[in-house]
């Protein structure tokens, strides 16, 4: 494991290269990230993008989702994995916020997790960039940095998120997720990462690198 200065120096050195990142997934609104959040499961935030532009124009809230209703919502994100799928959770979503919160996405991990389509992973990056709380969403990415650099050694996303919370300053909290996203999307990617590209390859304890 990584000792408190070397963490800190890791999340120093993601600051200095972009001191406010920002999730890559266009939206306009509270509702419109929960839409591309559920959409972009198994899918890339390219691909999301693409659906949503047309999209957004014509449901951007729970109850205009509802008039557009599930059959048109599934011509617009057919490209897209799971789709139908996501059709079904989109629309039981909204139906649930319209009814229950006031057209509205609700504001607290419990009551978004309980949303159809929205795991833990999504509540805590909707909680972060929606409502500035310091949660780090594990995905793929940050699942896999995490445990290459050594700031945890963990078997399960919800483990890795209990961990960096932990060990990862609350000077850093906010961003963590976005930093370590962008970097697995760019530098450390899953089969070849791009060690000698690596502002933290100093620190690193993958046994794999490419140097």
């Amino acid at each position: 494991m990584l000792l408190k200065d070397e963490i800190d120096g890791i999340f120093r050195l993601f600051q200095e290269q972009k001191k406010h990142p920002r999730i890559e997934l266009d939206y306009s609104n509270n509702f419109t990230l929960l839409v591309a959040v559920v959409l972009s499961a198994q899918s890339t935030d390219k691909g999301v993008n693409k659906v949503t532009s047309q999209l957004f124009p014509k449901a951007d809230n729970p109850y205009k989702m509802l008039l557009l209703g599930k059959k048109k919502l599934k011509q617009f994100i057919k490209t897209l994995g799971l789709y139908n799928n996501k059709a079904n959770y989109l629309m039981a979503a909204a139906k649930i916020m319209y009814e229950e919160y006031n057209n509205q996405v609700p504001e607290t991990f419990e009551e978004l997790c309980a949303l159809p389509g929205v795991g833990r992973k999504s509540a805590n990056v909707l909680l972060n960039v929606l409502f500035n709380h310091p949660t780090i969403g594990v995905d793929t990415h940050v699942f896999r940095v995490s445990n290459r650099l050594g700031l945890c050694h963990t078997k399960t996303p919800k483990a890795t998120e209990y961990e960096l919370i932990k060990i990862v300053g609350k000077q850093w909290q906010k961003y963590a997720h976005h930093w370590l996203v962008l970097h697995g999307r760019y530098i450390c990617k899953a089969r070849k990462p791009l060690c000698n590209q690596c502002v933290v390859e100093n620190f690193c304890m993958f046994k794999f690198k490419v140097i």
